[in-house]
């Protein structure tokens, strides 16, 4: 696991960014709703690939979600499957609200 590695919430660019020695190594888009974050795509940067960044990336912003006192829709499949792997962290789940087009 790299030395300087941390997510942090950017809302103004509606994503979660997992920041690793000072380079964006991965981000999770999202959506607001009322009471909820989408979790709509993960991404992790080639170069970072393999580390099991992913699986902190998703980690942490769930840990974030429930400190804001929010829930989560997981439209992403990198977050369903995470949540298959991960039952304690179902509770945070609630239905979507939003349709897509």
């Amino acid at each position: 696991m790299p030395d300087e590695a941390r997510v942090v919430d950017n809302p103004s660019e509606l994503r979660y960014e997992l920041v690793v020695d000072g380079q964006l190594a991965g981000s999770i888009r999202y959506r607001r709703q009322p009471g909820a974050l989408a979790l709509v795509h993960t991404e992790i940067e080639p170069a970072f690939e393999g580390r099991g960044l992913g699986k902190r990336l998703i980690g942490e912003a769930l840990a974030d979600i429930r400190s804001r006192g929010l829930h989560l829709v997981p439209v992403c499949l990198s977050v369903r499957a995470y949540l298959d792997r991960h039952p304690e962290d179902r509770d945070l789940v609630v239905a979507d609200t939003q349709e897509v087009d």
